[in-house]
Formats: C-alpha cells, sequence, structure tokens
C-alpha cells in the first residue's frame, strides 16, 4: 500500500512539473464557462485521507468546500470568461483584468485563484465584494518557453454554489 502511494504521489509530482512544458501548451480545453454555470467542476472530495494529500484538484476543491461552510453562498457574472491575447512575441510578460459582479445577496469572497500553469500569476480582489458591486482578478501571463498557439485557465474558488469558476485565455506566440 506504500510503495502504490509513493509511486502515485511520485506521478502527480512529475506531472507537476511538466505541466507548463511546450507540449502541453497545445492542449485545448474546450469547455466554455458562461457566469457560474460550469460542467468541468472536480467531483467530490473523497473521504479516504490516503487520497487527498496527493491530489491538488482534490484539495482545490476541499478549500472551496471550507470556504462555503463558513460563508452563505451568492451567484457572480463575469465580465468575460476567455480572453484572446491575440499574437505576442515570445518573451512578452501580458495581464488581462476579469471583472466579477456579485448579483447575489451575500458578499461575494474570492479565497484563491489558482493557475494550472506556474507561467501565469494571479492578483484579484481580497476584500468581501458586496451585492451589486465589482471586483477584479488579473492573470499575468508569462510566454517566454512557449511557441504558437496556447490556452491557459486559473480556478477561481469563492462562496459560489459551482466552484471553482474557470477563467482561460488564448495566446499565439511568435519569434
Amino acid at each position: 500500500m506504500k510503495k502504490t502511494l509513493s509511486i502515485i504521489a511520485l506521478s502527480v509530482i512529475g506531472f507537476g512539473s511538466v505541466s507548463c512544458k511546450k507540449e502541453e501548451n497545445k492542449e485545448v480545453q474546450n469547455a466554455e464557462v458562461i457566469g457560474v454555470d460550469s460542467t468541468n467542476a472536480p467531483a467530490a472530495p473523497s473521504t479516504d485521507s490516503t487520497v487527498s494529500p496527493i491530489t491538488p484538484a482534490v484539495a482545490g476543491t476541499e478549500a472551496a468546500a471550507a470556504v462555503r461552510s463558513n460563508q452563505p453562498t451568492t451567484t457572480i457574472a463575469l465580465s468575460e470568461s476567455n480572453f484572446d491575447f491575440g499574437t505576442i512575441k515570445k518573451g512578452a510578460k501580458v495581464n488581462h483584468v476579469y471583472e466579477v459582479t456579485n448579483t447575489g445577496t451575500n458578499p461575494l469572497i474570492i479565497s484563491e485563484v489558482k493557475p494550472g500553469c506556474g507561467c501565469t500569476a494571479p492578483e484579484f480582489t481580497k476584500d468581501p465584494i458586496m451585492p451589486g458591486k465589482k471586483g477584479k482578478i488579473t492573470l499575468s501571463f508569462d510566454s517566454t518557453n512557449f511557441d504558437g498557439a496556447v490556452q491557459k485557465y486559473a480556478d477561481v474558488f469563492a462562496n459560489v454554489e459551482k466552484a471553482p469558476v474557470k477563467l482561460t485565455f488564448n495566446a499565439n506566440i511568435q519569434p
């Protein structure tokens, strides 16, 4: 049992260290997120404690569940869920601001924005966003290690029913 868990843990660590390589760029996530209706939400977290620490998606889901259990849920609207940077030069550092509006009746609390790759850095409104008010999520992308068409994402964990909400962006990187 320990040997199997060790192999799984090493596999997850190995996968994490190569997730930003060029081959991964061309993998396209075709799911479109509209508002908070995401069909790509991860499955409910396992109650088996031996699996949780080595499964990043489950750990993120637990974080979202923790926010939900401590805070009343609300709803959000996104200005957009996908952004296209168009053609950019290799090595360019670009960013885009996604605007979120709290369309519910309780304060919106964004607990975490988790990018799918180390090439993407998030910044977000950390204070509660009151009903009817707007907040921001900025994703900054470093194109240094990429060529050609890429699509990247970040998961937004907040006190909404269908967390995480997925934000995506595309770029065509030229030399």
